[in-house]
């Protein structure tokens, strides 16, 4: 059972908003103890696209489930105190300040290492903690913009807002398999590790194939300037997605829809204007229901876009048992079927103290 994977591993979560919780709910769906330390009153997250009002983020409870969530005034002498010995005893610390914060509050990697020096201590930040951009503000919009991405995104004439945001969570999950090779490489005799991840990195770890290729928007093969790698607007006023890059499978949508003439100009140059513009007044002839009927058998890399509620009763989404309930809110469980098992449901959060979490956390 996926849950299971880290079961005895302790998990400090200083982090805050999305990437950080996100990558220590991932280590909680995997078995990790974490407990999350926020500031009195609660961390910012909670109030997340709340929309102005006095409520908590649905959203929060989600990327928090399955954690213990204590409240530490890192600020007093009491709340340190408190945050030693939760470090002494922790296997992997995760935090998402800006880079020195954590120093002027007294836990420094080299405190740390005094404090324990097994710990696995993940420093999630925007731009690392190195570098002219080290201590500049910015959110995921910004990273994706500074890495090129924003660029390949969207149409020729600008660039779209990607959702969810990319960098946020491509930060995440580097910073999981990172803290899971540092743990591991401890298993064998290492030491503990001070590992220093990026959100804007992370993404540009993704673009290998934009800096390869030509992926100017609405220019290059798979950023729109390709009529067999397209998004087309159906007559009633919905959408479907093409990407028969194979011969073969663009042969297959040509057949299906009447047009073997359009088989030999797959490879026209890019950006093929004139043929998308051909496949686009075909598609925007007949609705949705009539391009389900043509194309769902034919083969042709095709699917319809559908909105999140749709998704959530997909026959797919259903028999494989990964989207669920959580309290009054919706949960997507981690992607990973071990032994034909689903995950199960998380837990939702837990708020506590820090003396009951230090009292279940004896050191190693």
């Amino acid at each position: 059972m996926l849950n299971i994977f880290l079961e005895g591993v302790r998990v400090l979560d200083l982090s805050q908003y999305l990437p950080g919780p996100f990558a220590s709910r991932l280590l909680a769906d995997m078995g990790a103890d974490v407990v999350k330390v926020e500031p009195p009153g609660g961390e910012p997250g909670r109030r997340l696209d709340a929309n102005g009002r006095e409520t908590v983020s649905p959203y929060y409870h989600v990327v928090n489930a399955g954690k213990r969530i204590v409240d530490l005034d890192l600020r007093s002498e009491a709340g340190q105190s408190t945050l030693c010995r939760l470090v002494e005893s922790a296997d992997v610390l995760l935090e998402s300040f800006r880079p020195g914060v954590l120093e002027r509050l007294g836990f420094g990697e080299h405190r740390l290492k005094a404090l324990n020096p097994s710990l696995v201590h993940c420093a999630l930040s925007g731009f690392g903690q190195t570098g002219p951009l080290r201590l500049v503000s910015g959110h995921d919009l910004n990273y994706v913009a500074v890495t090129g991405a924003l660029d390949a995104t969207g149409t020729a004439e600008t660039p779209v807002i990607p959702f969810p945001p990319m960098s946020d969570h491509a930060g995440a999950l580097m910073a999981v398999i990172s803290v899971l090779g540092a743990l591991m490489a401890r298993a064998r005799g290492g030491g503990g590790a001070y590992l220093d991840v990026s959100l804007s990195e992370s993404l540009m770890f993704l673009q290998e194939l934009a800096f390869a290729f030509d992926a100017k928007r609405g220019r290059g093969l798979l950023t729109g300037g390709s009529a067999c790698y397209q998004i087309y607007r159906t007559a009633d006023g919905r959408f479907v997605t093409l990407s028969p890059l194979e011969p073969k499978f663009w042969a297959n949508f040509c057949n299906a829809v009447g047009r073997p003439d359009w088989i030999p100009r797959q490879f026209e140059p890019v950006p093929q204007r004139a043929l998308i513009a051909d496949v686009a007044a075909l598609i925007g002839s007949q609705p949705l229901a009539h391009w389900e009927s043509v194309l769902t058998d034919a083969d042709c890399c095709y699917q319809a876009v559908i909105d999140h509620a749709e998704v959530r009763v997909h026959p797919h989404v259903r028999a494989r048992g990964l989207v669920g309930n959580l309290g009054r809110d919706t949960e997507v469980r981690t992607p990973i079927i071990v032994d034909g098992r689903p995950p199960p449901s998380r837990r939702e959060a837990v708020f506590t103290d820090a003396e009951a979490v230090i009292g279940t956390w004896k050191p190693a």
